[in-house]
This record gives C-alpha cells, sequence and structure tokens, in this order.
C-alpha cells in the first residue's frame, strides 16, 4: 500500500477521485508489480539471495522453492490490500477511528469550589449532581458529606442522606441540613460555624454503581497570631499547643492561614506548630538570625516533628466573635486577681488574647492602654500607629507575663451576647 501511495503522489496532475485517472493508477501499478516479482525472481535465478553460512543443510534449491512460495504470498497479500484500500477509501488515510466505552451516567459539580465565611454565620457548600436521562430514578441514591483532614487520609462523617433517611454526625450534629433547592441540589448548609469547621469537604452521590465526588472548601475570615505561654518560648509540644490555642479562644493555624497571613505582611522569627504537626515561620523581611541575610522572603519550613518530644511555640487562628470586647474603665489600677473579679462585676470575663487579635483586626479596635488577659500576659491593640502608641506599625503589642500579684494594669474585658 505504502508503494501504491508513492505511485499515486508521482503523479501531481492527476487524483484518484476522476474515473479515466483512476484506471491509469490501476494499470501502472499491476505493471509495477509484474516488473517487480520478475526482478525477484531473475535475482533468485543467479543466486544472489542464497550465500549459506556454513555448516548449513539445507540446499539451494530448497530454499528457493521457499522464497517462491514466500514472494506469491506476499504479492497475493498487496492485492488484497489494495482491494481493501479501494472498498474502503471514503475512511481517508488521515482519520483516527476511536472506540470507547459508554461515559459515565453520573457527574458531581460545583459551581463555587471556595466558601468564604465567619465564625458564628451560616454557610452553604454548593453540590450538584447529574444524572443520565435514561436511567430510572433511584430511591435509593445516596448523599454523602464528609470533612477530609490535611493529608487527605481520613474522613470525618458530617452528614448522609437516602431517600427520607437523614443523619448528622459528631459536632455537626443539629448543625446540619441539605438545601434541597432542586432535585438535583446536594449542597450542604452549616449553621453556626465554629472555628473547628474550617476546612475541605467531600460530597459524594452514589447511584447504585455510578458513583461521583467533588471537594469544596469552607474558608473563615479572621486572624493568625504568634503565641507562647507564660512559660517562654519553644515550650510547647502539639497537644500543648492544641491547648493552649483552645484556651486563647482559636484554633492551631494551617499551612494556607499561615501563608495567607505571611503574604499580609506577618514577619515573626520564631518557628511555631500548625495543624499539619509541622513547625514552620513567615518571615517577609529576611535577615541574619531570621531565614539567612540575603534569602527570599517566605515561609520557613522545618517539616513534620515529633508531636510528643519537639517543643516551638505555635500559630493559632481565630475568627469573629459574637460579643463585645472592650477595655473595662476602673478608677485604679488592677492586679491580676482583681483585673478578673472587675469583669466578672460588669458582667463580663477577663478577654483572651484570640479575643483581642480578632477585635484588632476584624473591628479595628485601638487601644493605648495596656491591660491583663486571660492568660496572665498585658497587651494592647493599636489600630492607627503614633506616637507613643506603636509608631511605627498598627498591632497587638506585648508587655510580657507581669507579677500577677504586685503589678498593677488595666484590664480588657469580653461579654458574650449569650
Amino acid at each position: 500500500m505504502g508503494i501504491c501511495r508513492g505511485l499515486r503522489g508521482m503523479s501531481p496532475r492527476c487524483s484518484t477521485d476522476t474515473p479515466h485517472c483512476s484506471v491509469l493508477h490501476r494499470i501502472s501499478e499491476e505493471l509495477f508489480f509484474f516488473f517487480f516479482a520478475a526482478f525477484l525472481l531473475h535475482l533468485m535465478d543467479l543466486n544472489i539471495f542464497f550465500v549459506l553460512p556454513p555448516h548449513s543443510k539445507e540446499t539451494p534449491l530448497v530454499l528457493k522453492n521457499t522464497m517462491n512460495a514466500l514472494l506469491l504470498f506476499a504479492l497475493i497479500s498487496l492485492s488484497f490490500a489494495d482491494d481493501f484500500e479501494q472498498a474502503y477509501s471514503d475512511l481517508g488515510h488521515d482519520r483516527t477511528i476511536y472506540i470507547s466505552e459508554n461515559g459515565p451516567k453520573l457527574a458531581v459539580v460545583t459551581d463555587q469550589a471556595k466558601v468564604i465565611s465567619q465564625r458564628g454565620a451560616n454557610a452553604t457548600l454548593p453540590c450538584k449532581f447529574h444524572r443520565d436521562p435514561t436511567l430510572a430514578p433511584n430511591p435509593k441514591l445516596r448523599i454523602k458529606w464528609t470533612k477530609l483532614t490535611y493529608d487527605y487520609l481520613k474522613e470525618i462523617d458530617v452528614f448522609v442522606a437516602m431517600g427520607f433517611h437523614k443523619k448528622s454526625y459528631g459536632r455537626f450534629h443539629g448543625r446540619v441540613h441539605l438545601q434541597d433547592a432542586g432535585e438535583n441540589d446536594a449542597s450542604l448548609v452549616i449553621n453556626e460555624l465554629t472555628l473547628e469547621d474550617y476546612g475541605k469537604y467531600k460530597c459524594e452521590v452514589i447511584d447504585g454503581l455510578e458513583d461521583d465526588t467533588v471537594v469544596v472548601s469552607l474558608d473563615l475570615q479572621g486572624i493568625v497570631f504568634p503565641y507562647f505561654p507564660r512559660l517562654g518560648r519553644y515550650n510547647l509540644n502539639f497537644h500543648d499547643a492544641e491547648k493552649a490555642c483552645q484556651e486563647q479562644d482559636a484554633i492551631v493555624a494551617s499551612f494556607d492561614q499561615l501563608y495567607e497571613a505571611w503574604r499580609g505582611g506577618l514577619d515573626w522569627c520564631n518557628a511555631g506548630w500548625l495543624s499539619d504537626g509541622s513547625a514552620q515561620y513567615p518571615i517577609t523581611k529576611p535577615r541574619e538570625p531570621c531565614g539567612g541575610k540575603g534569602t527570599v522572603p517566605g515561609v520557613r519550613n522545618y517539616g513534620l516533628r515529633d508531636k510528643e518530644k519537639n517543643r516551638y511555640d505555635v500559630f493559632c487562628f481565630t475568627s469573629n466573635y459574637k460579643g463585645r470586647f472592650y477595655y473595662l474603665i476602673h478608677p485604679s489600677k488592677l492586679t491580676y486577681d482583681e483585673a478578673v473579679q472587675a469583669c466578672q462585676k460588669d458582667g463580663a470575663q477577663i478577654a483572651k488574647v484570640g479575643q483581642m487579635y480578632a477585635a484588632w483586626k476584624l473591628l479595628g479596635y485601638d487601644r493605648c492602654d495596656a491591660g491583663w488577659l486571660a492568660d496572665g500576659s498585658v497587651r494592647y491593640p493599636i489600630s492607627r500607629p503614633r506616637r507613643r502608641c506603636s509608631p511605627t506599625e498598627a498591632a497587638v503589642r506585648f508587655s510580657g507575663f507581669p507579677d500577677k500579684k504586685h503589678k498593677l494594669y488595666g484590664v480588657y474585658c469580653f461579654k458574650g451576647n449569650n
């Protein structure tokens, strides 16, 4: 067939689409095969093809008969191949034929891969499924929502629905339900969002043997802040770090949250735990003791660490709150115990570090008065830098962990709405 195409390519004036040219091509091909066969037989008569290896038991006559048979078979094959080309010439030589199985009969999609909300609010994670219209209705179609861990190795059950049967799990119990905005709507509504609700969720639809999934991320507006306790820096293993953040109305931050904080200008020269068990720290202005002078800015990573033995600080994450954060106006400065009692007398509690950071970052709270917080530290939030009040930058200023019994300061209180 390659020879035939070569002959056609040598006749630029003629096209195989015209009848007279087709006859000419057929005659030229037959003449070519005739002279080519005669040439091969002549070579065999001259024994050019039969240089026998040493000690061969075959004779030239046997080999000549074998070659005659092979030549005849080759000529017949070429003839049939050419007939096939004529019979199926409409396929074209450059056309590719694809053979595939039936495609999927179920597709699960989302029109919003990332949902941003805040603590205390409600959020809808969009998910829809499309069934093949030829499929019969399936009363046992199952919708399942799970929350993924940071490494995707574990799934936490959130909600399952099959027909009239619906069930929510764990800390999601009573807070989640399907939106049911349409026949093919599998969107999940989460009420009263908590800090722990942050993360990635998988929507899975199971329709008989068909199964498909999509992942939706739930992000929370908030702030990342570095934290270490009264004991000093690098004193927390991973479990201590989790507890420390919870006590300050926060959770251990994820890498994505720390990365966004770094992009927002966070620069901190002490490594802290992240929720995946790694220790990292963000550097926007590289310097000799902090990432190395002359290096590029970025989030420095110590990798995954031993959660029991290794000790670092921690990066915490907090979000909006429902309540009021304020500086208590009091006629005199207070010791720590007096500060706790003063807030209680005002119908509130002494504020936590996470609440001060949230008020400062999300509400723009500004107060140039150092005050006690629940962990025994003294801090004050500045959103408008000025002389004697964080003149160089907006920040939550830290005055350390003073002696609780003898040092006197003001106090920041928090009064929840409920």
